[in-house]
Formats: C-alpha cells, sequence, structure tokens
C-alpha cells in the first residue's frame, strides 16, 4: 500500500510515520516543510496544481493529511489549517489517484460542553477560539469534497515528544525548574481544568487503523474518560519523584483550596486513564516569593487559562472509533506521564 504522509515532521506526523513505517506492507512517501521529508512543500503556500501532479507520479493509495498548526494569529491558523486543507482536498478531486484521505482534525472543534458528559461525533461544533475554527473549516471542507474521506477528531494529545508548551509540558516544565532549585512548592493555573488525554502513540495507532478501514466521515479518537489537570500533576509529581507541594491557583491568581501532594489518592486515581489536549501556549514560570527567601521554601507560579477554548470540561465518545476502526486506547495516563518527564529531566 503507498501512503503519502503529510506533516510528517509534525508532533504528531512523527509518531505516525514510525507506526506506517513498522508496516511491511506500507510504502511511505513524506511530504512536508521541512527538510527530512522525502519532498519539500508547503501546503498553504504551494499550487493545487503543482500537488496535483504529484499525486499523478506516486499515486499513493491513502494520503493521511497531519499537516497544520496550533500557534499564531487567526490569519496564520487559517492559512495553515484550512487553506492547505483546501489545497488538499482540490488536488485529489484533480488527480488520477482515487486515494482515499485520513485528515486528522481536533477536538477543539466541538468547544465547550457540559460538565460530565460525552461529546459525540453528532455534537453540533461550537468552537471556542481561532484554533478550533480554523480546524472546524478544514473538517467541512473534506466532509464537502466527495472523496473518500474519514475525519480523526483527536482530542488531547500526550506522550513523547509533548511540546514544552502544552499544559501537560507545562506541569513537567514548572516540576523540573523546581526540583532544580531545590523549591519546595509549586504553584500552577487552571488545574482544575478536565480533559480526555490520549497517548500520541494511540493516535498513530488509530490513523493506521482508519488508513485501512472504509470508514468515513468524523471519529473521535479519545480515551472516552476526562482526566483533571491536578490529577495528573499528581500523577507527574509521584513519577518524578517530587516531594514537594503542588498549590492550584484560582484564574485571579490566589491559591484555591488545599495543597495537592504528590502522593494524593486523586493522583492514584488518576494514573489508570490515557492522557492528552491540543493547546500549546507558553506559560511562563516565575517565582512568587520574596526574594530573600531561602531556596528550600520559594514558590514557584505559573498560570494562565488552558488555551484552547473548550471550556473546563471535555471527555469523548469513543464508540465509533471502536466499532469502524477496532482501535481502543492501551497507553495509560502513568506511562505517557513518565514519558513526558524523561524528557524533562534531560534538562535539568
Amino acid at each position: 500500500m503507498r501512503v503519502l504522509l503529510l506533516g510528517a515532521g509534525g508532533y504528531l506526523g512523527r509518531f505516525v510515520a514510525d507506526r506506517l513505517l513498522a508496516d511491511p506492507a506500507v510504502q511511505l512517501t513524506a511530504l512536508g516543510r521541512n527538510d527530512d521529508a522525502d519532498v519539500r512543500f508547503d501546503l498553504a503556500t504551494g499550487s493545487p496544481g503543482a500537488l496535483t501532479r504529484f499525486l499523478n507520479a506516486v499515486h499513493p493509495g491513502v494520503v493521511i493529511n497531519c499537516a497544520g498548526a496550533t500557534r499564531g494569529g487567526a490569519r496564520e491558523l487559517a492559512r495553515h489549517n484550512t487553506v492547505s486543507t483546501a489545497t488538499v482536498c482540490e488536488s485529489l478531486r484533480r488527480s488520477a489517484c482515487d486515494a482515499r484521505l485520513v485528515h486528522i482534525g481536533c477536538a477543539a472543534e466541538y468547544g465547550p460542553s457540559a460538565s460530565g458528559s460525552s461529546i459525540g461525533e453528532n455534537a453540533v461544533p461550537r468552537p471556542g477560539g481561532p484554533y478550533g475554527v480554523s480546524k472546524l473549516a478544514a473538517t467541512e471542507l473534506v466532509l464537502a469534497s466527495g472523496l473518500d474521506a474519514v475525519v480523526l477528531r483527536v482530542f488531547s494529545p500526550a506522550g513523547p515528544s509533548t511540546p514544552a508548551g502544552s499544559p501537560l509540558g507545562r506541569l513537567a516544565e514548572g516540576m523540573r525548574r523546581a526540583m532544580q532549585q531545590g523549591e519546595s512548592e509549586l504553584r500552577l493555573g487552571g488545574l482544575g481544568v478536565q480533559r480526555d488525554f490520549v497517548d500520541v502513540r494511540d493516535v498513530a495507532r488509530a490513523v493506521h487503523a482508519a488508513s485501512l478501514s472504509a470508514a468515513q466521515g468524523v471519529v473521535n479518537i479519545g480515551t472516552g474518560r476526562a482526566v483533571r489537570l491536578r490529577d495528573a500533576a499528581g500523577v507527574l509529581a509521584r513519577v518524578a519523584g517530587f516531594q514537594g507541594t503542588l498549590h492550584d491557583l484560582e484564574p485571579g491568581g490566589g491559591a484555591s483550596g488545599a495543597a495537592v501532594p504528590s502522593s494524593s489518592s486523586a493522583a492514584a486515581a488518576g494514573a489508570t486513564a490515557a492522557s492528552g489536549c491540543a493547546g500549546t501556549a507558553t506559560v511562563p514560570s516565575v517565582p512568587a516569593a520574596a526574594s530573600g527567601a531561602p531556596a528550600a521554601t520559594a514558590e514557584r507560579t505559573s498560570h494562565q487559562p488552558y488555551p484552547d477554548g473548550c471550556g473546563s470540561w471535555q471527555q469523548a465518545d469513543v464508540r465509533t472509533a471502536r466499532d469502524r476502526l477496532g482501535w481502543r486506547p492501551r497507553i495509560g495516563l502513568e506511562e505517557s506521564l513518565a514519558d513526558i518527564w524523561m524528557e524533562a529531566a534531560c534538562r535539568i
């Protein structure tokens, strides 16, 4: 099976490439903006005609679109997420290869949902920010293209190579700095938010399964279980061996409730779930204690609202992925966080 992977150098694309390369039946060609791609091509600026000619030359049976951007202003996001997808769809319609399209969407397309609910694929999307809007527009282009296509709406990816500016990456980076400087307390904002975290390697498995299936339309990729970021922080503290105390901050900046110790029962409960989300806003960490405070009692403050525009709760209904792709998540939260911490610890 000839597969053309778009966006092979991105966070998800790298793991999808690894998964496909492990399948001896797959002949993979990687197209992207980076030098490590087999073919360099910028979907946001390249012409559909040029991509059509390349498709006719390579003649793939499956095209997987992992290309896109999570950062930037509305125009940049629209260019890299929406315009690039329009180029892919138009090129596939023009080409003679009759390839199946597997497009990577995002749970940010749904926007906020009611606490305790599971979002099914038939939910009306109401994205809460420009990223979700740009991804939803891309999904609509795919669904209206008339192609043999499936959109995988990925919830919150986590695990190896998690960006340092993402919420879980931010937790690991704040903890790394606290441990490196011998601080006994860590203050973090937004820990009350709950997300459906799914390991990036499980996402890659889902993409592989979708490329082999006949499923069309939208398919959610998550774990079916929301995890509070505070619980993920507790698991991370235990994995990292952080002996200090974690404090949650309310949006106003004040400490909220009691400290969350690394050995809390909530952390242990969170270890059974899988992890992730797509927000990537960088959150700086700055000392909160007075300049004369000893290092052992200094506090580090890091606060910014969860950046994906999805409110305080998001949880996937994953029955469609189970029934139509034969896919279930395999990797739990603790393993995902252990891999995130291993990479962060290498910077100590």
